[in-house]
């Protein structure tokens, strides 16, 4: 099965009767669907749905996920031929992920808020993310607290549990790990404040980008020892023929485009990184002051660079989806720019920046926006902006260092 069928087998009206078929199976009828998070790779598709279903008991909003194109995993419900076979799955029986059966269990979540000092009355959970066979974020509201339990393959929970404990011990502001559990189950404190996002859509904040350097400074060594992150510049080709993927006309332009980054970019030193570095990943308090960190499973040996790009990309595409907070986000951008052209080679921030801005073109279809062909669209040209801006900032920095050796000679 090739990308675009596998694509379009469970994005396009064919993926209404798939999933009918298994709710059927299941003995309830599909009133509704929509696709909400889209992954693919070779031959391969997963997708998240948001649906709704009449059971014999009534009318529920249920979390889908289905896959196609691989070997189906163990225990899901099997609809279509031999040919072109489709997983689906409950999210709180996805296959890979084991802890999302107690995580989205209100009987089993307040028992963990009960080991944890937080009483014995009920409680209620929300899926917050899911991204099938991946890993999901269940949030946990009781009487005297909330819980954020992060569910990944049951391999990867204890790791998981000891990367937190590993930086919060080191004065990283990540949330604190309570345990975890043989299935995946991480249980985390919630975080103060609110995302850098949020407050972005508040208006501007008094964010110092100095402050998240200081806070990338704190990343402990023994970061170094786990896998090396792969950098944005090297996987630019591969962001690219995603972008032809979805949209075959942009296959040309993104693969010349990424071709020119790569051929341009340069890795910087090894050093300890937070890997998924942008605004949504940052709590700030009133003030603008960081007080968190989130998602510090992406930690590991990397590129500052990497981290330093993917905060400005992400920036620079949030004006693009929230154009009327457009000036408090170019503003933190740019103080942002400015302060790390300062720490690193501006035009190779730049050319990075443009790697981050390309693998992001595909997220609207990744989320199945209204109009997602054209925001692709616009995020590629985006990118290929950041590359231009490369080349003028390094043509303007050459003439600077012309003019000084031209005073020196002469002095």
């Amino acid at each position: 099965m090739a990308d675009h069928e596998a694509l379009g087998l469970l994005t396009g009206d064919a993926a209404g009767e798939v999933l009918g078929a298994a709710v059927e199976a299941a003995g309830g009828q599909l009133l509704a669907w929509r696709s909400t998070e889209v992954a693919h790779g070779t031959r391969t598709a997963t997708v998240a749905y948001r649906t709704s279903i009449a059971w014999t008991d009534g009318v529920a909003e249920e979390v889908l996920g289905a896959t196609t194109g691989g070997r189906l995993p163990d225990g899901v419900t099997v609809v279509g031929s031999d040919d072109t076979q489709v997983g689906v799955w409950r999210a709180a029986q996805d296959p890979v992920l084991k802890g999302l059966r107690v995580a989205l269990d209100p009987v089993g979540v307040a028992r963990i808020f009960s080991r944890c000092g937080l009483g014995d009355q009920p409680v209620s959970v929300k899926l917050r993310a899911y991204r099938p066979l991946r890993r999901a974020v269940v949030e946990a509201v009781g009487p005297l607290g909330r819980l954020f339990l992060k569910v990944v393959p049951t391999d990867q929970g204890q790791a998981l549990h000891e990367r937190h404990r590993l930086l919060t011990g080191a004065g990283v502001p990540a949330p604190r790990s309570l345990g975890w559990t043989d299935d995946g189950l991480v249980v985390l404190e919630a975080l103060g404040g609110r995302t850098l996002r949020s407050a972005l859509r508040s208006g501007s904040v008094g964010t110092d980008p100095l402050e998240l350097t200081r806070m990338l400074d704190r990343l402990p060594a023994e970061l170094l020892e786990a896998p090396r992150r792969t950098s944005w510049l090297d996987r630019t080709a591969y962001y690219a023929r995603s972008v032809g993927d979805v949209v075959p006309d942009l296959a040309g332009w993104s693969t010349g485009l990424a071709s020119a980054i790569v051929a341009e970019g340069i890795i910087g030193p090894t050093v300890p990184v937070h890997g998924d570095f942008y605004e949504a990943q940052v709590h700030v308090d009133r003030t603008g002051a960081i007080v968190g960190l989130l998602d510090v499973d992406t930690a590991g040996p990397g590129d500052r660079l990497d981290d330093l790009a993917c905060l400005v990309g992400h920036l620079s595409v949030l004006t693009q989806v929230l154009p009327p907070h457009s000036d408090a986000i170019d503003g933190l951008a740019e103080h942002c720019l400015s302060t790390f052209d300062r720490q690193v080679d501006p035009a190779q921030l730049r050319l990075r920046i443009a790697s981050v801005v390309l693998s992001l073109a595909t997220g609207p279809h990744r989320v199945q926006d209204a109009g997602w062909q054209q925001a692709t669209r616009e995020r590629v040209a985006l990118a290929e902006r950041w590359y231009d801006a490369a080349h003028r900032v390094h043509r303007s920095t050459t003439l600077l260092l012309e003019e000084r050796n031209h005073h020196v000679s002469n002095a």
